[in-house]
Protein backbone atom coordinates (compact mmCIF):
# COMPACT_ATOMS: atom_id res chain seq x y z
CA UNK A 1 0.00 0.00 0.00
CA UNK A 2 1.39 3.53 -1.02
CA UNK A 3 1.14 6.31 1.80
CA UNK A 4 -0.84 8.87 0.76
CA UNK A 5 0.72 12.20 -0.04
CA UNK A 6 0.20 14.90 2.04
CA UNK A 7 -1.53 18.10 0.18
CA UNK A 8 0.26 20.95 -0.98
CA UNK A 9 0.48 24.27 1.25
CA UNK A 10 -2.36 26.74 -0.33
CA UNK A 11 0.57 28.83 -1.83
CA UNK A 12 1.87 26.39 -4.20
CA UNK A 13 -1.86 25.32 -5.22
CA UNK A 14 -0.80 26.97 -8.88
CA UNK A 15 -3.06 25.13 -10.97
CA UNK A 16 -6.41 26.28 -8.77
CA UNK A 17 -7.29 29.59 -10.14
CA UNK A 18 -10.13 31.42 -11.23
CA UNK A 19 -10.70 31.94 -15.15
CA UNK A 20 -10.21 35.47 -14.68
CA UNK A 21 -6.63 34.82 -13.31
CA UNK A 22 -6.07 32.50 -15.95
CA UNK A 23 -6.58 34.96 -18.35
CA UNK A 24 -4.31 37.54 -17.15
CA UNK A 25 -1.20 35.64 -16.33
CA UNK A 26 -1.70 34.44 -20.19
CA UNK A 27 -0.49 38.23 -21.19
CA UNK A 28 2.08 38.85 -18.79
CA UNK A 29 5.85 38.94 -18.62
CA UNK A 30 7.03 35.28 -16.24
CA UNK A 31 9.97 34.65 -14.71
CA UNK A 32 11.37 31.59 -12.32
CA UNK A 33 10.24 31.79 -9.10
CA UNK A 34 11.40 31.58 -6.17
CA UNK A 35 9.31 28.94 -4.02
CA UNK A 36 6.46 28.49 -6.74
CA UNK A 37 7.26 27.50 -10.40
CA UNK A 38 6.25 31.40 -11.84
CA UNK A 39 6.35 34.83 -10.97
CA UNK A 40 4.33 37.07 -13.35
CA UNK A 41 4.62 40.57 -13.23
CA UNK A 42 1.18 42.85 -12.91
CA UNK A 43 1.74 46.26 -12.46
CA UNK A 44 4.88 46.96 -12.58
CA UNK A 45 5.69 44.34 -9.87
CA UNK A 46 6.09 40.23 -9.50
CA UNK A 47 3.67 37.85 -8.22
CA UNK A 48 3.45 34.16 -7.80
CA UNK A 49 -0.30 33.23 -8.97
CA UNK A 50 -1.73 32.66 -5.79
CA UNK A 51 -0.64 36.26 -4.69
CA UNK A 52 -1.73 37.48 -7.60
CA UNK A 53 -5.26 36.66 -7.47
CA UNK A 54 -5.60 37.85 -3.98
CA UNK A 55 -4.40 40.87 -5.12
CA UNK A 56 -7.39 40.76 -7.71
CA UNK A 57 -10.39 40.13 -5.61
CA UNK A 58 -8.63 42.79 -2.93
CA UNK A 59 -8.75 45.57 -5.60
CA UNK A 60 -12.36 44.52 -6.64
CA UNK A 61 -13.89 44.14 -3.29
CA UNK A 62 -12.17 45.56 0.16
CA UNK A 63 -13.83 48.77 0.91
CA UNK A 64 -11.74 50.29 3.70
CA UNK A 65 -13.09 52.72 6.35
CA UNK A 66 -11.59 55.99 7.60
CA UNK A 67 -10.42 54.66 10.93
CA UNK A 68 -8.42 51.30 9.32
CA UNK A 69 -4.58 50.92 10.10
CA UNK A 70 -2.89 49.41 7.21
CA UNK A 71 0.59 47.68 7.76
CA UNK A 72 2.68 47.66 4.49
CA UNK A 73 6.21 46.36 3.99
CA UNK A 74 8.01 44.67 1.48
CA UNK A 75 8.43 41.15 2.33
CA UNK A 76 11.15 39.97 5.19
CA UNK A 77 11.07 43.08 6.47
CA UNK A 78 9.93 43.09 10.03
CA UNK A 79 6.52 43.25 8.93
CA UNK A 80 5.96 39.60 11.96
CA UNK A 81 7.67 41.95 14.66
CA UNK A 82 5.66 45.54 13.40
CA UNK A 83 2.23 43.69 13.62
CA UNK A 84 2.79 42.81 17.35
CA UNK A 85 3.59 46.32 17.84
CA UNK A 86 0.72 47.79 16.49
CA UNK A 87 -1.38 45.29 17.81
CA UNK A 88 -0.36 45.66 20.95
CA UNK A 89 -0.08 49.26 21.08
CA UNK A 90 -4.01 49.95 19.20
CA UNK A 91 -5.26 47.57 21.60
CA UNK A 92 -3.35 48.77 25.13
CA UNK A 93 -6.64 49.42 26.91
CA UNK A 94 -8.64 46.76 25.74
CA UNK A 95 -6.04 44.35 26.56
CA UNK A 96 -3.69 45.80 29.62
CA UNK A 97 0.08 45.72 29.84
CA UNK A 98 0.74 46.61 33.14
CA UNK A 99 2.30 42.71 33.71
CA UNK A 100 3.89 41.52 31.23
CA UNK A 101 3.15 37.63 31.81
CA UNK A 102 -0.59 38.33 31.82
CA UNK A 103 -1.61 34.75 30.17
CA UNK A 104 -4.51 36.05 28.53
CA UNK A 105 -2.89 38.65 26.15
CA UNK A 106 -3.93 37.84 22.76
CA UNK A 107 -0.06 38.01 21.68
CA UNK A 108 0.67 35.00 24.27
CA UNK A 109 -1.73 32.85 22.18
CA UNK A 110 -1.84 33.98 19.01
CA UNK A 111 0.62 34.70 15.96
CA UNK A 112 0.62 38.04 14.86
CA UNK A 113 -0.48 37.59 11.48
CA UNK A 114 -3.59 36.32 13.16
CA UNK A 115 -4.40 39.27 15.16
CA UNK A 116 -2.99 41.14 11.72
CA UNK A 117 -3.75 39.77 8.75
CA UNK A 118 -2.71 40.04 5.27
CA UNK A 119 -5.51 41.68 2.58
CA UNK A 120 -4.36 39.36 -0.38
CA UNK A 121 -2.74 36.45 0.97
CA UNK A 122 -5.33 35.80 3.64
CA UNK A 123 -8.50 37.56 3.48
CA UNK A 124 -9.14 37.90 0.19
CA UNK A 125 -6.70 34.79 -0.88
CA UNK A 126 -8.34 31.92 -3.27
CA UNK A 127 -10.57 34.51 -4.90
CA UNK A 128 -12.61 34.94 -0.93
CA UNK A 129 -14.78 38.12 -0.42
CA UNK A 130 -14.31 37.82 3.45
CA UNK A 131 -16.83 39.01 5.81
CA UNK A 132 -15.03 41.65 7.80
CA UNK A 133 -18.53 42.49 10.11
CA UNK A 134 -16.71 41.61 12.98
CA UNK A 135 -13.66 43.51 13.05
CA UNK A 136 -13.58 46.35 15.62
CA UNK A 137 -12.46 49.66 14.70
CA UNK A 138 -9.60 50.42 14.74
CA UNK A 139 -9.18 47.60 11.80
CA UNK A 140 -5.53 46.84 11.62
CA UNK A 141 -4.36 44.91 8.06
CA UNK A 142 -1.29 43.88 6.24
CA UNK A 143 -0.06 43.66 2.51
CA UNK A 144 2.99 43.25 0.82
CA UNK A 145 1.31 44.91 -2.23
CA UNK A 146 2.94 47.98 -3.55
CA UNK A 147 1.66 51.42 -3.92
CA UNK A 148 0.33 51.32 -7.39
CA UNK A 149 -1.87 47.89 -6.92
CA UNK A 150 -3.73 49.00 -3.63
CA UNK A 151 -7.28 49.15 -3.78
CA UNK A 152 -8.89 52.77 -4.92
CA UNK A 153 -10.99 53.12 -1.73
CA UNK A 154 -7.36 53.03 0.20
CA UNK A 155 -5.75 55.10 -1.89
CA UNK A 156 -8.65 57.52 -3.02
CA UNK A 157 -11.56 57.33 -0.59
CA UNK A 158 -10.24 56.87 2.66
CA UNK A 159 -8.64 58.75 5.41
CA UNK A 160 -7.02 55.76 6.90
CA UNK A 161 -3.60 55.52 8.06
CA UNK A 162 -0.68 53.64 5.99
CA UNK A 163 2.03 53.05 7.88
CA UNK A 164 5.17 51.51 5.56
CA UNK A 165 8.22 49.73 7.46
CA UNK A 166 10.91 49.27 5.23
CA UNK A 167 14.19 47.75 5.47
CA UNK A 168 18.13 47.54 4.35
CA UNK A 169 17.91 45.41 0.96
CA UNK A 170 21.19 43.67 2.03
CA UNK A 171 19.43 42.25 4.94
CA UNK A 172 15.84 41.93 3.36
CA UNK A 173 17.28 39.81 0.66
CA UNK A 174 19.47 37.35 2.97
CA UNK A 175 16.22 36.84 5.10
CA UNK A 176 14.13 36.30 2.06
CA UNK A 177 16.31 34.01 0.81
CA UNK A 178 16.48 32.05 4.19
CA UNK A 179 12.73 32.49 3.93
CA UNK A 180 11.95 31.07 1.05
CA UNK A 181 14.32 28.08 1.09
CA UNK A 182 12.01 26.78 4.21
CA UNK A 183 8.77 28.05 2.10
CA UNK A 184 10.03 25.12 -0.63
CA UNK A 185 8.79 21.52 -0.78
CA UNK A 186 12.13 19.10 0.21
CA UNK A 187 11.71 18.06 -3.41
CA UNK A 188 12.17 20.98 -4.80
CA UNK A 189 15.84 21.27 -3.13
CA UNK A 190 17.34 24.64 -2.06
CA UNK A 191 17.66 28.27 -4.10
CA UNK A 192 21.60 28.93 -4.56
CA UNK A 193 22.61 32.44 -3.10
CA UNK A 194 24.31 33.32 -6.29
CA UNK A 195 20.43 32.33 -8.34
CA UNK A 196 18.32 34.30 -6.36
CA UNK A 197 20.75 36.97 -5.61
CA UNK A 198 20.79 37.24 -9.64
CA UNK A 199 17.15 37.80 -9.53
CA UNK A 200 17.03 39.95 -6.91
CA UNK A 201 19.24 42.37 -8.38
CA UNK A 202 17.25 42.30 -11.13
CA UNK A 203 13.94 43.25 -9.33
CA UNK A 204 12.71 39.36 -9.40
CA UNK A 205 11.75 38.51 -5.99
CA UNK A 206 8.46 38.55 -4.59
CA UNK A 207 6.43 42.05 -4.54
CA UNK A 208 9.53 43.43 -6.03
CA UNK A 209 11.62 45.42 -7.71
CA UNK A 210 12.61 46.15 -3.70
CA UNK A 211 13.54 49.67 -4.60
CA UNK A 212 10.22 50.14 -6.54
CA UNK A 213 8.13 49.18 -3.65
CA UNK A 214 10.09 51.00 -0.96
CA UNK A 215 10.11 54.33 -3.58
CA UNK A 216 6.27 54.16 -3.93
CA UNK A 217 5.82 54.79 -0.22
CA UNK A 218 8.35 56.93 0.19
CA UNK A 219 7.22 59.61 -2.79
CA UNK A 220 3.73 58.87 -0.73
CA UNK A 221 4.77 59.98 3.18
CA UNK A 222 6.67 63.44 1.47
CA UNK A 223 3.22 63.53 -0.26
CA UNK A 224 0.79 63.15 2.37
CA UNK A 225 2.66 62.76 5.93
CA UNK A 226 -0.60 62.71 7.86
CA UNK A 227 -2.18 59.38 6.03
CA UNK A 228 1.47 57.74 5.11
CA UNK A 229 3.76 56.62 8.00
CA UNK A 230 7.75 55.58 6.71
CA UNK A 231 9.83 53.45 9.19
CA UNK A 232 12.93 52.02 8.70
CA UNK A 233 13.52 48.69 10.58
CA UNK A 234 17.03 49.73 11.59
CA UNK A 235 15.88 52.89 13.26
CA UNK A 236 13.17 51.26 14.92
CA UNK A 237 15.68 48.59 16.33
CA UNK A 238 18.21 51.49 17.10
CA UNK A 239 15.40 53.77 19.38
CA UNK A 240 12.28 52.04 19.87
CA UNK A 241 10.90 54.02 22.66
CA UNK A 242 11.45 56.86 20.14
CA UNK A 243 9.76 55.66 17.51
CA UNK A 244 7.08 54.05 19.06
CA UNK A 245 6.30 57.43 20.42
CA UNK A 246 5.87 59.05 16.54
CA UNK A 247 3.80 56.07 15.49
CA UNK A 248 1.66 56.42 18.46
CA UNK A 249 1.16 60.36 17.80
CA UNK A 250 0.56 59.23 13.96
CA UNK A 251 -2.39 56.97 14.32
CA UNK A 252 -3.88 59.28 16.36
CA UNK A 253 -3.22 57.16 20.48
CA UNK A 254 -0.19 59.21 21.69
CA UNK A 255 0.66 57.81 25.38
CA UNK A 256 -0.81 59.82 28.07
CA UNK A 257 1.85 60.66 31.37
CA UNK A 258 -0.29 57.52 32.69
CA UNK A 259 0.74 54.95 30.28
CA UNK A 260 4.53 56.75 31.09
CA UNK A 261 4.20 56.25 34.65
CA UNK A 262 2.72 52.70 33.96
CA UNK A 263 5.71 51.99 32.07
CA UNK A 264 3.56 50.70 28.93
CA UNK A 265 5.70 51.84 26.54
CA UNK A 266 8.37 49.27 27.71
CA UNK A 267 6.16 46.71 28.22
CA UNK A 268 4.87 46.94 24.56
CA UNK A 269 8.60 46.80 23.49
CA UNK A 270 8.80 43.43 26.07
CA UNK A 271 6.19 41.53 24.56
CA UNK A 272 6.81 42.24 21.00
CA UNK A 273 10.71 41.84 21.62
CA UNK A 274 12.15 38.97 19.05
CA UNK A 275 12.96 37.18 22.64
CA UNK A 276 9.71 36.84 23.46
CA UNK A 277 8.11 36.00 20.22
CA UNK A 278 10.19 33.37 19.31
CA UNK A 279 9.45 31.46 22.24
CA UNK A 280 5.65 31.57 22.48
CA UNK A 281 4.25 28.26 22.23
CA UNK A 282 2.06 29.31 19.16
CA UNK A 283 5.28 30.60 17.84
CA UNK A 284 7.27 27.75 18.35
CA UNK A 285 4.68 24.98 17.65
CA UNK A 286 1.46 26.66 15.37
CA UNK A 287 1.13 26.62 11.72
CA UNK A 288 -0.75 29.41 10.12
CA UNK A 289 -4.09 28.73 7.13
CA UNK A 290 -1.75 28.73 4.27
CA UNK A 291 0.02 25.84 5.49
CA UNK A 292 3.28 28.20 6.57
CA UNK A 293 4.90 26.70 9.98
CA UNK A 294 5.19 30.05 12.63
CA UNK A 295 8.28 29.09 13.32
CA UNK A 296 9.81 29.98 10.17
CA UNK A 297 8.52 33.79 10.88
CA UNK A 298 11.15 34.04 13.50
CA UNK A 299 14.91 33.65 12.28
CA UNK A 300 17.64 36.46 13.47
CA UNK A 301 15.88 39.77 13.34
CA UNK A 302 19.34 41.22 13.33
CA UNK A 303 21.01 44.33 11.66
CA UNK A 304 24.11 43.51 9.50
CA UNK A 305 23.36 39.68 9.52
CA UNK A 306 24.23 40.18 5.45
CA UNK A 307 27.93 40.73 6.64
CA UNK A 308 27.48 36.91 7.25
CA UNK A 309 26.65 35.53 3.67
CA UNK A 310 26.90 38.33 1.12
CA UNK A 311 30.79 39.02 -0.78
CA UNK A 312 32.75 41.99 -1.03
CA UNK A 313 30.81 42.46 -4.84
CA UNK A 314 27.87 41.11 -4.23
CA UNK A 315 27.86 44.21 -1.50
CA UNK A 316 29.05 46.69 -3.53
CA UNK A 317 26.88 45.65 -6.31
CA UNK A 318 24.30 46.09 -4.31
CA UNK A 319 25.07 49.74 -2.79
CA UNK A 320 25.75 50.34 -6.61
CA UNK A 321 22.13 49.69 -8.01
CA UNK A 322 20.66 51.07 -4.68
CA UNK A 323 22.36 54.21 -4.79
CA UNK A 324 21.24 54.61 -8.07
CA UNK A 325 17.76 53.63 -7.81
CA UNK A 326 17.13 55.95 -5.29
CA UNK A 327 19.28 58.95 -6.36
CA UNK A 328 17.53 61.92 -5.82
CA UNK A 329 14.44 60.60 -3.55
CA UNK A 330 16.56 61.91 -0.40
CA UNK A 331 16.12 58.20 0.77
CA UNK A 332 19.19 56.04 1.46
CA UNK A 333 19.97 53.21 3.28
Amino acid sequence: MTSQQPPKPRYLEEDVLTQECMNLISSLPKEKGWVTTTLYKYQGFWHSTKQLEGLLSCQKHFEAQDTDILLITTPKSGTTWLKAILFALVNRNTFPLTQLAADDHPLLSNNPHTLVPFLELELYADNNIPDLSTFASPRLFSTHLPYVSLPNSIVRSSQGKLVYLCRNPKDTFISLWAFTNKMRLEEMGSNSLEEVFEKFCRGVSLYGPFWDHVLGYWEESLKNPKKVFFLKYEEMIEQPKLHLKKLADFLGCSFSSKDEKQVTIERILEICSFDNLSNVEVNKEGKLPIGVNCNTFFRKGKVGDWKNYLTTEMEARLDKICEEKLDGSGLKF
